[in-house]
């Protein structure tokens, strides 16, 4: 991922020097197990951690020669262990490390992108709570259906990324495995007490059958789950900017000291953070297409996966973590204007009420067809500088079926606030 949209706690995560730190803990605890079977002296792991180390340069150096990064890295960390450098990577192969590493890094990865999540969940809950009794114009096709509450909006986007904590959390588990199991899976040069011993210690579980690499089913599961994420995250930017525009103003993204809108027109406030959500879920979903390219590989292996995720896994979750420290900054920086909300009820909004005075009047008229074509005709063909409201009011064939009364209570706002509570309530009890 570009520096741009990369925080500095994934820079770190998926850097070079990371990389071989977990490539180097992996060695050192093989070789643990092997001592404890008797496989290799019982003091050389103690010496190994000892002097083991590794220089990012060099190792780069050595695989300009080799032209295998392993193997390059190998030979680095072999050069200061003496003796014992013949211990180093006994049995193993090389994708025993790599993709060992890469599910260690790929679940790191996975935990902070949850902690992101459950940052603005908690402030989704909380503006939900807040909003309950704020009236909004809801909207089907772009164009006003009936009110409800803005809190209602929050609930849903706060239940929305839930889901997705959960859906992670489910890929986390399946990528949480490791594999010491040699050049096609079975075994042949390691005890198979030597991947359980490393797995249990880098908080794995071991694969249960394996070819040479873990299969990527795996990783395009996690991918999809982070893309997922993605479309949630651009969801909620969309509904924002559709909200934000001059003609509704109903929510506006934040504008901050010194701020600039447009290089040519110094009225400009736009939407620009939830627009940069929105293109960059773009890009998460593309990854999920290469993710699943990679599940089909030539017989035990190749690798034609490999300089695939070497781009997609740390680009997506680079780009999903900057995309939630992103749509955090907005939702804590929300502009939300309930006057703008009702009035926009008022002015557009009142044959938004049409549902509750065509039940009232079907039911009086006997015929669902008839009432409907009453109501409609009020609430397309009504003057137009008259209200709706009014509209109903002096209609004839509404006051021989329905008393004033029953028309003002079918206006009344707070019956779909009330509604929108018990549905508030029910999203919010989602864990």
């Amino acid at each position: 991922m570009i520096e741009r949209y990369t925080r500095e706690t994934f820079d770190k995560l998926w850097s070079e020097e990371n990389k071989f730190t977990v490539w180097l803990e992996i060695e050192l605890l093989a070789s643990e197990k092997m001592a404890q079977l008797g496989m290799i002296p019982k003091g050389a792991p103690a010496r190994m951690r000892r002097n083991a180390k590794f220089n990012v340069d060099q190792i780069l150096e050595i695989e300009a020669t080799t032209r295998h990064d392993v193997i390059a890295f190998l030979t680095n960390v072999g050069s200061h262990l003496g003796k014992d450098e013949k211990y180093l990577h006994l049995g193993l192969t090389s994708s025993d490390v790599v993709d060992t590493a890469m599910s260690v890094r790929m679940r790191q990865a996975g935990v902070l992108l949850v902690d992101d999540i459950k940052s603005i969940t908690r402030r989704l809950a909380q503006l939900a709570r807040k909003h309950t009794n704020t009236p909004v114009a809801g909207r089907t096709h772009g164009v006003f259906a009936e009110p409800t509450s803005l809190g209602l909006k929050f609930a849903l986007w706060y239940a929305d990324l839930v889901r997705s904590r959960k859906r992670l959390q489910v890929a986390i588990d399946n990528i949480s495995v490791g594999k010491l199991s040699g050049s096609v899976g079975n075994f042949v040069h390691l005890d198979p007490r030597v991947e359980s011993y490393v797995c249990r210690k880098l908080g794995l579980r071991p694969a249960p059958i394996s070819t040479q690499v873990i299969q990527r089913d795996r990783h395009a599961e996690f991918l999809f789950a982070v893309a997922a994420i993605g479309a949630v995250a651009e969801k909620i930017a969309q509904e924002i900017r559709l909200l934000h525009r001059t003609e509704v103003g109903e929510l506006t993204e934040g504008f901050f000291k010194g701020q600039r809108g447009s290089s040519s027109m110094p009225h400009k406030k736009n939407p620009i953070i939830c627009e940069r959500i929105c293109g960059l879920a773009r890009v998460l979903r593309g990854y999920v297409s290469a993710g699943l390219e990679n599940v089909a590989l030539w017989h035990e292996r190749d690798i034609s996966h490999s300089s695939v995720e070497r781009v997609i896994v740390p680009d997506a979750t680079t780009g999903c973590d900057y995309m939630l420290h992103l749509l955090d900054s907005v939702i804590s920086n929300l502009g939300i204007h309930p006057d703008r909300m009702l009035d926009n009820l008022n002015k557009w909004g009142q044959p938004a009420f049409s549902q509750r005075l065509l039940l009232t009047l079907a039911e009086r008229m006997g015929s669902r067809d008839k009432a409907y074509a009453v109501i409609q005709k009020l609430a397309l063909e009504g003057a137009q500088d008259v209200s709706f409201h009014e509209v109903v009011l002096a209609d004839s064939t509404v006051q021989k079926h329905m008393s004033a009364d029953e028309v003002n209570e079918a206006f009344d706002l707070d019956h779909y606030l009330r509604h929108a509570r018990f549905v508030i309530r029910r999203a919010l009890a989602i864990k």
